[in-house]
């Protein structure tokens, strides 16, 4: 089990200690807006245990029948997360619907706001972490499953807000209202996260800054050669694809343009973690007239 795999390990343990936190918090107040956030809880530890079972999937090597590797499993994992949001989102608000029809007085708001808040406190510190490792090892699943961690951070956010505030006034009707503004913000976090889960299947080029330093490292590191042209990048989960043609004087000989191609893939798979490089050998003679050279 590599670290990504843990990672997505450890937040579906803290999803259940958090949904069991909230569940009694909803049944200490009887609260519609507490009920509606444990609600949420359930979809986080479902969408960890996907994150999971996406990460094992992505980490299998490459096979006959998948040649470049199985990376793009964790793409799938984060659009069923960003879906299960949406859904989350949508009992929310049915939810709040039937509580706004018949508003009920709360038990014990204090002691349930406590509980719900040790809850929210624990699930803001694991969204940050998870959201730094994700970005950092470069892993959609973990990235989609911080953002759903942080979605809900949100929804308990407001409904504690709104607890506090029914406590506070004595409008009962206030709690199913809350609960409900606070969904319509959680149900534009799950499309903004589908829409970019979509975008990476669609083999989406690596950002410009990454591009920018992939040009400047071939231009170090092509020593002997004349040119390169047609640099392309895909994203597929934690791998970046890169090839590129490299254009090298036509008297020279195999072995001398292939040093060259070694030192540029080991130059940019070191720099770049989990690229792949490849590289496409052509004579000045063949590419004359191809275009204007990015290097």
């Amino acid at each position: 089990m590599d670290r990504t795999q843990k990672a997505a390990l450890v937040s579906a343990g803290i999803g259940l200690l958090v949904m069991g936190l909230k569940f009694a918090a909803y049944w200490l107040t009887g609260s519609l807006a507490l009920y509606s956030d444990a609600l949420e809880s359930i979809i986080n530890v479902v969408a960890a245990v996907f994150a999971l079972v996406a990460l094992r999937v992505a980490a299998r090597p490459a096979d006959d029948d998948h040649p470049y590797g199985h990376h793009k499993a964790e793409y799938f994992s984060a659009v069923i997360e960003g879906a299960l949001i949406i859904v989350a989102a949508i009992l929310i608000l049915r939810e709040s619907f039937h509580g706004l029809l018949a508003p009920k007085p709360l038990d014990a708001p204090l002691l349930g706001l406590a509980v719900n808040g040790v809850a929210t406190a624990i699930n803001g510190a694991w969204a940050i972490a998870l959201m730094a490792r994700g970005r950092a090892w470069r892993s959609p699943a973990l990235v989609a499953d911080a953002r759903h961690v942080m979605a809900d951070v949100v929804t308990s956010g407001g409904v504690l807000a709104g607890v506090a505030l029914v406590t506070a006034t004595g409008l009962a009707i206030l709690d199913p209202l809350i609960a409900g503004l606070v969904a319509l913000n959680i149900l534009w976090s799950g499309w903004e996260m589908v829409r970019e889960s979509v975008s990476g299947l669609m083999d989406r080029a690596a950002p410009p800054e990454m591009v920018a330093k992939i040009r400047e490292l071939i231009s170090l590191h092509s020593v002997g050669a004349l040119e390169a042209h047609d640099v392309r990048t895909r994203h597929a989960g934690q791998a970046t694809f890169i090839d590129f043609h490299l254009v090298v004087p036509g008297g020279m000989t195999v072995q001398d343009s292939h040093a060259i191609c070694d030192r540029l893939e080991e130059a940019i798979e070191g720099a770049i973690e989990g690229s792949v490089v490849v590289i496409h050998v052509e004579p000045a003679e063949h590419a004359k007239g191809r275009g204007v050279p990015v290097v």
